[in-house]
């Protein structure tokens, strides 16, 4: 146990991000990964990536909304929000309730219930008859949406080989992207067509949610995590209070050495969401009051642009694969302020349109390395926690992103075919920079532990579990190692004294 701790330590005065003995150093090809993979594995994968989608599902039914709400509750627009800010303010304590949840008991249960929960509060969101009951009901879907994130990618990223995790991480963070798209189309199809109305979206939602709680519930536990539950038992902690003592005095340790990281990962993701929020909350509003488009329009370039978040988002999660994580993050924000003008300056759709999937290839790219480089620079054995809680802190600083372009557009102003409108797209361009260059300073001058094998680690539970080296097959390899001895020296003849003289 003393090595662990004073290996822990050497490792810690080397940077802020935990450093992994386990690393990949090596460039791989992911085809033949992809093609190695067990059903299982993909089982996990999807499941995961599904929940993000759902997530995302939920969250942009009351955004697409906006308006039959407004009429069904007597409210304005500014008062409907509420119900938007309201659940970006609660997920941070989603974050900290799941992911505490999930590191101390396991990956399959916490998510089931998590994602139940999500269907029930989408459910009855459909059903409320007030304002005050749906801010109520929609606060609630705060927490429950919180912990989604943190707990999705390390069900899909911590079974799979180290070589396709940047791949993989793209792909599940684009899932949000699909998310918003298939809500999108049920809006636009499904809600005008039956009685219900809006209603029909956050039911339909519900029930998407609950049918990947179902999936979840029918697949195994992480195989990893329970490797770290049986190594924990070898241990000698085997009672559920005792684990929850020992995990809450490792989380404890855990702060109390990584307070820095945490901070950092912190103004990291506020940065990100920021750089994601500001590209896309306002973007439709944008095209109509500033660029003079329709709805319709307006909707069918965001769709374009989501096509580039998706195409971006496993592109450079690939490339993060063989360029590294903070490279990569690099050169697609870089990629995303070349293309603002071309963002901001056409007039025509197809410029904006073309545009729109640039900035968004670029933005979504960068966010495509952000779940496999947190769950790397996380300390191991809290990579549902420290992941999940990063990324939501980051987005509840972030959530006044759009009131901050409203307020912008409210003072700066240009004439469209002889009418004053805001200037959104000089507002936005001028955010956007701003926050890409942040974006790269606080990049730039960030940890990394690219290749990580966190999958190998104790857990939290596990008595010194929390310390950066503490992995499972080293213990396994020392205790083997002992054993050997120990039998080596009962067989042993013993030699007489006159002739060891």
């Amino acid at each position: 146990m003393t090595g662990i701790k004073d290996g822990g330590r050497a490792k810690r005065e080397e940077g802020m991000a935990p450093r992994s003995p386990h690393r990949t150093s090596q460039l791989v090809d992911p085809r033949a990964k992809l093609l190695s993979l067990s059903p299982l594995q993909w089982a996990f994968f999807w499941v995961g990536w599904l929940a993000w989608t759902c997530d995302a599902i939920d969250f942009f039914s009351v955004s697409l909304s906006v308006s039959s709400l407004a009429t069904q509750f007597g409210k304005g627009t500014t008062d409907i929000t509420k119900a938007i800010t309201l659940t970006l303010l609660f997920r941070s304590v989603g974050a900290v309730l799941f992911g505490v949840f999930s590191d101390r008991f396991g990956r399959k249960w916490p998510l089931v219930f998590n994602l139940v929960l999500v269907a029930v509060l989408e459910l009855g969101a459909g059903f409320v008859q007030t304002f005050r009951q749906f801010l109520a009901v929609r606060s609630l879907f705060g927490v429950a949406m919180g912990g989604i994130w943190g707990l999705a990618a390390s069900n899909a990223l911590e079974n799979l080989p180290v070589g396709i995790r940047g791949l993989a991480s793209g792909v599940l963070q684009q899932g949000y992207a699909v998310g918003y798209l298939l809500a999108a189309c049920i809006s636009l199809k499904l809600v005008p067509a039956v009685h219900p109305g809006w209603r029909a979206l956050f039911w339909t939602a519900s029930g998407i949610s609950l049918f990947g709680a179902c999936l979840r519930a029918m697949l195994p536990e992480s195989t990893f995590f329970v490797n770290a539950r049986k190594a924990a038992e070898n241990h000698g902690i085997v009672s559920e209070k005792e684990k929850t003592r020992v995990f809450l005095r490792e989380t404890g340790r855990m702060l109390k050495e990584h307070w820095a990281l945490c901070v950092y990962a912190v103004l990291l993701m506020t940065g990100f969401n920021f750089l994601s929020h500001g590209s896309q909350d306002l973007y439709p509003t944008y095209m109509e009051k500033t660029k003079g488009f329709n709805a319709h329009s307006a909707t069918i370039a965001t769709i374009i642009g989501n096509c580039g978040a998706v195409a971006g988002g496993a592109f450079a999660g690939w490339i993060s694969q063989f360029l590294g994580r903070r490279i990569t993050i690099i050169a697609f924000t870089l990629l995303t302020a070349v293309f603002i003008p071309l963002w901001i300056i056409p007039s025509s759709f197809s410029g904006l349109a073309a545009g729109a999937f640039c900035v968004q290839f670029g933005v979504q790219g960068a966010w495509g390395v952000i779940p496999i480089h947190l769950a790397e620079m996380a300390p191991p054995a809290f990579r549902a926690t420290f992941p999940g809680v990063a990324y939501q802190l980051g987005n509840m600083v972030s959530s006044a992103s759009a009131q901050i372009e409203s307020t912008g557009g409210d003072h700066l102003k240009t004439t469209i075919k002889g009418v004053v409108v805001p200037d959104y797209a000089k507002v936005q361009g001028i955010l956007i920079g701003v926050v890409a260059a942040f974006v790269l300073f606080i990049t730039i001058i960030g940890p990394e532990n690219h290749g990580s094998h966190f999958e190998k680690h104790r857990a939290a539970f596990d008595e010194g579990g929390g310390a950066d080296d503490a992995y499972i097959d080293e213990d396994s390899e020392k205790q083997d190692s002992e054993k050997g001895t120990e039998e080596r020296s009962s067989t042993e003849k013993p030699v007489p004294a006159a002739e060891s003289a």
